[in-house]
């Protein structure tokens, strides 16, 4: 649960927390292609492992889903792939291939030959099938929820001023926006002690 995670976090206090590998960071423009050799194995998103050099801010959203996956189910990486093709498969073998199909044919997408021979057909794995006794204590409704909407394989972004252009194309976001995720229940208990705070020092 979000209030034990939070728990250990208060409990880590005068620990230092460090932001680190910036080196790649960049602002990102619409339409502009960018190198896919970016981000670590484990917590690279789908676009980067099929060479689609259009991505955006919304691969930030997948690598936060990776973590957040890695934590409530204890299990780090999540994703543990051997190899950039292997890593699309590991994530194939979660999140199901007829997803995958579809973004590849949605974005024209032909995965390299040698997937010919390692990637398979796999259902979509329901995230409770990854809950035990070790990790249940950090699992909610809401957990589940923010994790599914975070790993989503497309990456499109479609704001509130943009989406006219976007439904023509076809083309609607899946994974949350930073703003979304915020704003998501699995927070509301840090909104709520933020409020709560706040109250006390007025």
């Amino acid at each position: 649960m979000l209030s034990s995670l939070c728990s250990r976090l208060r409990a880590l206090k005068g620990y230092q927390l460090r932001l680190i590998d910036w080196g790649l960071a960049e602002f990102y423009h619409q339409g502009t292609e960018y190198n896919v050799r970016v981000a670590s194995r484990y917590f690279k998103g789908p676009e980067l492992l099929v060479d689609l050099q259009e991505y955006d801010y919304s691969l930030d959203m997948w690598s936060l889903g990776a973590m957040f996956a890695a934590m409530i189910f204890r299990k780090e990486p999540f994703f543990h792939g051997n190899s950039n093709s292997d890593q699309l498969v590991k994530i194939a073998k979660v999140l199901g291939t007829e997803d995958l199909f579809d973004y590849l044919d949605k974005y024209d997408i032909e995965l390299d030959a040698q997937y010919d021979d390692i990637l398979g057909r796999f259902p979509k794995k329901s995230w409770h099938s990854f809950i035990n006794s070790e990790n249940q204590r950090f699992i909610s409704n809401e957990a589940l929820d923010f994790l599914d909407k975070l790993l989503r394989y497309d990456h499109q972004v479609c704001t509130r001023f943009a989406c006219l252009t976007v439904i023509e194309t076809n083309a609607l976001q899946e994974r949350l926006t930073a703003k979304e995720a915020m704003a998501h229940p699995y927070f509301e208990p840090v909104r709520a002690a933020a409020a709560s705070s706040t109250k006390i020092t007025e």
